[in-house]
């Protein structure tokens, strides 16, 4: 039989779950069934790469430099050129996107080249917390658009295809979920946590705290700053870790020597072994204005380490009273208090950890997620699997 060709498009290999979704797809669908070309485009300087960091399974993506995510309307119009004259070379029977950007120029690209079948991923949302409310309303009536020109739309949560709908991007049937999936294995044995904290230079006395996220406006990383300024107060052994980097770093440098927090709080940039991070960590947080779905969380469950997380977007379709404790947006009082709460039982921390590595290790393991893109495309296409 013929193999499916799938050509995948994302915006860029940044850091973050998209790159690893699409890595992971890319890798390993059944190469006797499917032929994938992945193209993707660039980040800007201070994103990271995944490819660099060593994040990805192996893979060699087309790379087309003026795909990115500023707008430019030169760049986009040579992007969409490029990505048309692509489909028409490798001939896909599917173009399946990825990222607002790959999402709009990707979905044209493939009508204009004439096929068939468009798949978009939305793996998480510039409707809410990202831009004002008039740039959203722009947004909203593109994705309504291109929504009409794909064949499926792919939501990565529950509550991300429910808002899908409720924003009339599209109906329900033609929305079908698809967790996001991640390659867990390296977080099920972790290191000893003595050697964790060697490697990442820290001592081995006290306990830490972890935010393992891009250091941008969306992360509210000042959250996470002022509640552990307060943790502190009630628990002076406790140090904090921050692990990312960003357009942002600067700023929540200032704000950490402000809150008197030089000492206590390191902030180690992107670092490939985060298992040594998760290993040391006694707790691991999450304070984003909004999310898809939370990778770092994930990880951090498959860790068996205990989280609390802001309960917006994906957030609470992974962690529940069972995994995790969510607080609301922005109050960092009530993250600080439940930093402690979680410090002061580690009885409490342990069976949270426990419960939380066995959803994350059943939900998003990268097998499920090929299995069910598979079932997917076999579906689009009306093929036979054998």
């Amino acid at each position: 039989m013929k193999r499916i060709r799938v050509m995948r498009v994302i915006t860029r290999l940044n850091i973050g779950g998209p790159a690893i979704h699409v890595s992971l797809l890319a890798s390993r669908l059944d190469p006797t069934r499917y032929e994938t070309l992945l193209v993707s485009g660039v980040e800007s300087g201070d994103e990271g790469n995944m490819l660099e960091l060593g994040r990805l399974p192996p893979i060699d993506p087309r790379i087309l430099p003026t795909l990115g995510r500023a707008i430019s309307p030169l760049d986009d119009l040579r992007a969409l050129t490029g990505l048309a004259l692509l489909a028409r070379s490798f001939k896909p029977d599917i173009v399946h996107t990825h990222l607002a950007k790959a999402g709009a120029l990707g979905r044209i690209a493939a009508r204009i080249a004439g096929v068939r079948t468009v798949v978009h991923t939305y793996h998480g949302s510039v409707f809410r917390g990202y831009f004002g409310q008039r740039e959203s309303a722009v947004y909203l009536g593109i994705e309504r658009a291109l929504a009409r020109i794909t064949t499926r739309i792919v939501a990565i949560t529950s509550g991300q295809k429910a808002d899908l709908v409720d924003l009339g991007i599209a109906p329900s049937s033609k929305i079908v979920e698809i967790p996001l999936g991640l390659d867990l294995d390296h977080f099920r044995e972790l290191p000893a946590r003595e050697d964790a904290l060697s490697a990442l230079g820290l001592p081995r006395e006290g306990r830490y705290v972890a935010i393992v996220a891009r250091l941008v406006p969306i992360k509210d990383i000042p959250t996470f700053l002022r509640a552990f300024a307060l943790v502190t107060e009630s628990l002076p052994d406790v140090r904090g870790l921050v692990i990312g980097d960003g357009p942002e770093r600067g700023a929540v440098e200032r704000l950490a020597q402000n809150l008197g927090l030089e000492r206590r709080c390191r902030f180690l940039g992107w670092r490939a072994d985060l298992p040594n991070v998760y290993a040391a960590s006694d707790v691991v947080a999450l304070t984003s204005l909004n999310e898809g779905s939370p990778v770092s969380v994930i990880e951090a469950m498959a860790s068996g380490r205990a989280v609390v997380a802001t309960a917006v977007g994906g957030v609470p379709d992974v962690v529940s009273e069972a995994t995790g404790i969510l607080v609301p947006v922005g109050d960092h009082r009530g993250f600080a208090d439940a930093i402690v709460s979680l410090l002061r039982d580690p009885d409490r921390r342990a069976e949270l950890g426990r419960k939380g590595r066995e959803v994350a290790v059943r939900r998003f393991a990268s097998d499920r997620l090929v299995a069910d893109i598979d079932r997917l495309y076999i579906d689009l296409l009306g093929r036979r699997t054998g």
